[in-house]
């Protein structure tokens, strides 16, 4: 048995121009997801949509190591923190039919837990409060603009000024 030697590839065209670095990341981080056993990087930043958000704060995919020369029936190998590896074994056959949901194909047939320390995430942005109604002390002054967005924030502003500091004295 002889090994195929693949033809070289010829290197992508160059352009002359300044890239943004998140138009160069998939290559670089493809590379290095594979090397750690991800297929697809997606598994790692969508996460939190493949097993909804309170799961993904207690657990997070380490990798997926497939038998040999298949992509399929994989093992899934997660690190999850301490008090929450019984409820993960629990949910285990939930978590591989998100798994294999998001990926399209039984891509994973097993689950293993790894107790241990997550990676640091991005801590995520709480979603603005929603705007106070403006209290009719104020007047009629903003209710007058047209476009709604601005009025919103506007609004918004009045109110939490409002609810500080008290109302502004008018002369």
């Amino acid at each position: 048995m002889s090994k195929r030697v693949r033809a070289p590839q010829e290197p992508p065209p160059r352009s002359n121009r300044p890239r943004a670095v998140s138009e160069l990341l998939p290559a670089i981080g493809g590379a290095a997801f594979r090397r750690f056993g991800f297929v697809q990087s997606a598994i790692v930043s969508r996460w939190p949509d493949i097993v909804g958000p309170r799961l993904s704060t207690a657990s997070a995919p380490e990798s997926i190591r497939f038998p040999q020369g298949e992509k399929q029936n994989g093992v899934l190998t997660l690190v999850v923190r301490g008090a929450h590896a019984p409820m993960m074994q629990h949910i285990a056959p939930e978590i591989i039919e998100r798994v294999n949901r998001f990926f399209g194909y039984p891509a994973v047939a097993r689950l293993q837990i790894r107790q241990g320390e997550l990676p640091m995430a991005a801590p995520r942005r709480a979603a603005p409060p929603k705007p106070q109604p403006v209290p009719p002390e104020m007047g009629d002054g903003l209710r007058q603009i047209a476009d709604p967005e601005l009025r919103a924030v506007l609004e918004s502003l009045a109110a939490g000024v409002a609810a500080t500091r008290g109302l502004p004295k008018v002369s």
